[in-house]
């Protein structure tokens, strides 16, 4: 399944991003924290040299906290800020201004020692889509949240949004890079949902998200299931097996392999499968299990 996707309004959210950079003291970049490296941008790391960075794992609910722990302590050791959270419950939320300012401090030193006081850090939020940026704006800003319309970047899908006194948000349209040069990354965003599912064959989809949890998340398949997978059986029969446990028929009574392969990807997105997590931080070899091998 080679997967690209790549509509045009990313190109033009590409551009204004680039021509908006230099507004900003901050990037706050959203990845999914079931698939951290996967689901950041690389163009983000090219466009945003110089800034300060803070990536917050979104989703942390719905992974692993075993590995949301492991890939903090990795993205600190690669010079980022980082911040855990689930945008939806807000948990994590409360940590993220002090956060910022830790992550601006010399900028506020700069301004304070040229009499420039009490100016907002300006922050750039971005992000792949479906990976939760306006859920995390909208949570973090809450009622206070105000439109400033009066500086460059106020233009139809990106906008400023005053948080208070001290942090001014540049929200900014979800982009995905041109080509996934990694098709495995490509694949665990189809997973996610990042992809859109129209351009996917999901009975394949789904049958390479079960082959994967069965070998490093199998219990969750038992018991959201209540039934055994045969470990050697090919995708199509344990997709054939979720329409059994399902009662996924067509009307002439046979197996709805796609309705039960939709119904498995959107138990797995939701979290219905658990806490689970696609990738682990790189640097250090994993057995299957998951765990290190130090």
């Amino acid at each position: 399944m080679n997967i690209q996707w790549y509509p045009g309004h990313m190109t033009k959210a590409r551009r204004m991003m680039q021509e908006n950079i230099k507004l900003i003291d901050l990037i706050i970049e959203l990845v999914d924290a079931r698939a951290p490296l996967s689901s950041r941008n690389p163009d983000i790391d090219e466009l945003g040299k110089g800034k300060s960075r803070l990536i917050l794992l979104n989703k942390a609910d719905l992974a692993s906290e075993h590995w949301n722990q492991e890939w903090m302590e990795w993205f600190k050791k690669q010079g980022y800020y980082v911040v855990k959270l689930d945008s939806r419950s807000k948990a994590g939320m409360k940590s993220i201004q002090n956060v910022i300012k830790e992550a601006c401090r010399e900028k506020i030193e700069r301004d304070r020692k040229r009499g420039i006081l009490n100016r907002p850090v300006r922050a750039m939020v971005a992000g792949i889509p479906n990976v939760g940026k306006s859920t995390f704006i909208n949570s973090f800003a809450g009622k206070a949240c105000t439109k400033t319309g009066n500086k460059p970047g106020v233009t139809k899908g990106e906008q400023w949004i005053r948080l208070n006194k001290q942090v001014e948000l540049l929200d900014t349209p979800g982009i995905l890079w041109p080509k996934f040069d990694d098709q495995v990354a490509g694949l665990r965003l189809a997973f996610l949902g990042s992809v859109n599912d129209d351009i996917l064959n999901l009975q394949e989809l789904a049958g390479r998200l079960m082959k994967f949890l069965q070998e490093h998340f199998c219990p969750c398949l038992k018991e959201r299931y209540k039934t055994e997978f045969s470990s050697g059986a090919a995708e199509q029969e344990l997709l054939i097996k979720i329409a059994e446990v399902r009662s996924c028929l067509t009307k002439g009574g046979e197996y709805d392999v796609d309705r039960a392969a939709a119904l498995f990807l959107d138990d797995f997105r939701s979290g219905r499968l658990g806490k689970i997590t696609l990738e682990f931080p790189p640097e250090e070899e994993y057995d299957n299990n998951g765990d290190s091998m130090r």
